[in-house]
């Protein structure tokens, strides 16, 4: 205890300068602490999400509907991008025995309606929806019975007549496991681990950081106190004084950052993903984690760090050179490509590897130790680079080379951050694109269909002109006769010119322009339909159209269709002139088409919901529930990289900044004797931006391995991900940028004598 008093009468005691420092440390440990909790809690975030989804699920009798039973009945729309569910309740006898859903105090009677906010809001700027929402609005639901503030929700009171054969007897409301999850189990479980490469390994550094401010200057203090007879260990705990202190304080401060921060987020959103503030509540275990996991690393961070000076402080007063790097340092890195490169190469053969059984701990691993490998890697490539480059003829280099000889694990304080960065960033890449192989088809085009009885002229042209949509037609429907025996099968018909067809196939052959024409997909068997009669209205009149199929093998179209495609096959192409004029299917299909990657899907689905919003819309072959999970990942993986971009460029504005600080003494030297203020930024400049550049190829080159291991055991399609290269790059090229901007300034123009008298 008295040596941790001493360490905290030097720390208010010993100037400005040290003040600075301990003010520094605890404002980057708070900035650190805030987003260490921001990760802890997205979890509880995404739990609070589905434990109010469980909650609310309806159990259902299985078998039993009796006139005392209550009856359930769910849907759930697309309106645009995000689902649209609507429970209908009709009471039974049973209804006070019923106790109603979380965010209700009773069950809706017949004619009653109760709606979330978001949904409130929503039915007054788009009054159609309350075509889907048959009465009167009562109230709206509480937040314990919504998922998020931004859900579009509704119970429906209603009668048993009204609901059909498809109600179910209501048991209850409450499930242990939720209907839907914000995020899947084994994807929350690969996001957990992607957000702590990106945002707990350049925590883990930025903090190791803090706790090493002004190293030079306080290992010269503590080694003169240990000249003075204070014990190895007793030095050791003066100088972790200091740095528990502040990591304590800026714990707190970071916890209270967190605070402000989850109220002001809780209330804007991201987008896909919203909570309530108090799903964003600091949990016991998150504020432990935080208050003690930080001190104790401090702790041994201020230990180590004062390890030389206690030890040996004759060396350290003397200022002698530091001994080279152990080659160690190198074998995490190799152990972690070894482990990735291998799981890489099974992607060349016929059978790529799993994860499964223990590839599900090896790849994780070899990913970790790579990550891990490119921070104790930095100051043994520093220093080999420093030792070739030294002896060069260029006065700027050899003076810049010969610093980061001496101290090669300055690099790893400085560079370190941004290059997990670029390694993080790989990595998260690799999750996008496994997450978008899974919830969507490969199909590079994306349909819709809407009925085309929900839909006015007007909104049929306003659909066909959203700037995202490729090309459009129309399905008709055959009228069939249910009375026939054997059935009335008849062909379908596309409505469409050539141009359109051609628009809407990957392939197609022998199109004729103004002739009614007979599709056939070479995969699917033909019909033996002659004729095909299609309902229509005229002038509100209902009349009816044969077509006669044809027969001749010059009148059939061979095509290729999508993956999940509208397009019937067998059935017919017949012209827009073949319709009477002003007359319109009964039983029709509008179909469009756009891009199939999700913010086009997004967009296309957001603008038919503004101009049709109470048409049914299907998006043929896509999942709205796992659109809305690839948005949420994307959020947080995005959200993720800037906790990520604003940890590593802290990082290395305090650490560039300390080691300008802490060579002032030999920047004045070297300016006594004649060297200019251009060569000595140039120096600054050289010693941070060559040994960042190789550490940033080498974090590309191992983020694409880690990222390769990642895809090629996720068992997809796409093992080689080489469109996110340019991204990389252009990163990369950007933190170069701010990391010479960012050494230049420090060389300052006025000469301080005092400095070296000082030293």
């Amino acid at each position: 205890m008295s040596e941790f008093l001493l360490g905290l009468r030097l720390l208010f005691g010993s100037g400005r300068g040290t003040r600075v420092r301990f003010l520094l440390m605890t404002l980057g440990g708070s900035l650190g602490v805030c987003c260490l909790a921001l990760v802890l809690t997205i979890p509880s975030i995404l739990g609070a999400h589905d434990g109010r989804a469980a909650d609310r699920d309806p159990q259902v009798y299985a078998g039993k509907k009796s006139g005392r039973h209550t009856l359930v009945l769910e849907r759930s729309d697309p309106h645009g991008s995000k689902p649209f569910s609507r429970v209908f309740l009709a009471r039974g006898k049973d209804g006070a025995a019923v106790q109603p859903p979380p965010g209700l105090d009773e069950l809706p009677a017949p004619g009653e309606v109760f709606v979330s906010p978001a949904l409130h809001d929503q039915l007054r700027h788009e009054p159609g929806l309350k075509g889907l929402l048959p009465g009167e609005e009562k109230g709206l639901i509480g937040p314990s019975g919504l998922t998020d503030p931004n859900e579009l929700y509704a119970y429906v009171g209603t009668t048993k007549d009204e609901l059909g054969d498809d109600a179910r007897a209501l048991k209850s409301f409450g499930s242990e496991h939720p209907p839907t999850t914000a995020v899947e189990k084994s994807t929350l479980d690969i996001l957990r681990f992607t957000l702590a490469a990106l945002v707990l390994l350049p925590l883990g550094v930025f903090l190791s950081v803090c706790a090493k401010l002004s190293a030079a200057s306080r290992n010269r203090r503590l080694a003169a106190l240990r000249l003075l007879g204070l014990s190895a260990r007793g030095t050791q705990r003066v100088n972790a004084a200091e740095t528990v202190v502040a990591a304590f304080l800026g714990a707190l401060l970071g916890l209270g950052e967190f605070w402000l921060l989850n109220q002001i987020m809780a209330r804007t959103g991201l987008p896909g993903l919203k909570w309530y503030p108090a799903d964003g509540a600091l949990s016991a275990s998150t504020i432990a984690i935080c208050l003690i996991g930080c001190t104790a690393l401090s702790w041994f961070v201020g230990r180590a760090s004062a390890r030389a000076a206690a030890t040996n402080p004759l060396s350290t007063r003397r200022t002698a050179a530091p001994r080279a790097p152990r080659v160690w340092g190198g074998l995490m890195l190799v152990t972690g490509l070894g482990i990735v490169t291998g799981y890489c190469a099974t992607g060349l053969t016929a059978n790529p590897a799993q994860s499964t059984g223990i590839n599900s701990l090896l790849v994780p691993g070899g990913v970790l130790l790579t990550g891990l490998g490119l921070v104790t890697v930095m100051p043994l490539l520093s220093y080999g680079i420093a030792r070739r480059l030294a002896r060069s003829g260029n006065l700027a280099l050899s003076l810049a080379m010969r610093r980061n000889e001496v101290e090669p694990g300055s690099a790893m304080r400085v560079v370190t951050g941004l290059v997990l960065l670029v390694f993080s960033a790989s990595l998260a890449q690799g999750v996008l694109v496994e997450e978008q192989q899974i919830t969507r088809s490969d199909s590079p085009v994306q349909e819709y269909g809407l009925r085309l009885s929900q839909l006015s002229e007007e909104q049929q042209d306003r659909l066909r002109d959203i700037p995202a949509v490729r090309a459009d037609a129309i399905v008709m429907d055959p009228h069939t006769d249910p009375t026939k025996e054997g059935g009335d099968w008849q062909a379908p018909a596309l409505v469409a010119t050539c141009a359109q067809f051609a628009r809407l196939t990957e392939h197609a052959a022998g199109c004729e322009e103004g002739k009614v024409l007979r599709l056939q997909d070479p995969n699917v068997a033909e019909s033996p339909v002659k004729t095909s009669t299609y309902a229509l209205e005229r002038d509100g009149k209902r009349t009816s159209m044969k077509v006669k199929v044809p027969e001749a093998p010059e009148d059939t179209v061979l095509f290729d269709g999508y993956d999940v495609t509208n397009l019937p096959s067998p059935g017919l192409l017949v012209p827009p002139s073949e319709l009477p004029a002003h007359a319109l299917p009964t039983a029709a299909t509008l179909v469009l088409m756009s891009g199939s990657d999700p913010g086009t899907v997004r967009d296309v689905l957001d603008r038919i919901g503004a101009i049709a919003p109470t048409a049914d819309v299907d998006p043929a072959g896509i999942n709205i529930d796992g659109l809305q999970q690839i948005t949420v990942i994307e959020t947080l993986l995005a959200l993720g990289m800037v906790m990520g971009l604003v940890i590593g460029v802290a990082a290395f504005l305090v650490s560039v900044t300390d080691r300008a600080v802490e060579r002032r003494p030999q920047v004045t030297a070297l300016s006594l004797i004649g060297a200019r203020a251009r060569t000595l930024r140039l120096v600054q400049c050289t010693q941070v931006v060559l040994p960042l550049a190789v550490g940033l190829v080498l974090a590309l080159v191992a983020g694409k391995l880690a990222e390769s291991a990642y895809l090629v055991t996720g068992g997809g399609e796409i093992f080689w991900d080489g469109a996110g290269v340019p991204l990389l790059v252009a990163a990369m090229a950007g933190v170069l940028v701010l990391a010479v901007a960012g050494t230049l300034p420090l060389v300052g123009r006025r000469i301080d004598p005092e400095l070296i008298r000082r030293d």
